[in-house]
């Protein structure tokens, strides 16, 4: 019980591990919607193509990066 408490972790620290998960989400995401809507302005004909594309994208390869790192971590 007394090896459970001093694993758990302060507060801050788990604070952090969180932070540390939600930007390892976000950034692709966040990522993959900029870089779509540049790809866009380039091809005018084709407006929305590239956007929805790569925030899906942005989205597994976030999910991606939070099951590695907790699998590492965790």
């Amino acid at each position: 019980m007394q090896k459970a408490v001093k694993e758990r972790g302060t507060l801050l620290a788990q604070t952090v591990y969180l932070g540390t998960v939600g930007l390892l989400f976000i950034l692709p995401v966040v990522g993959g919607a900029y870089l779509g809507l540049w790809l866009d302005g380039l091809s005018e004909p084709y407006a929305s193509r590239w956007t929805p594309s790569l925030i899906v994208l942005g989205v597994v390869v976030g999910a991606v990066n939070v099951y590695y790192f907790i699998r590492e971590k965790g």
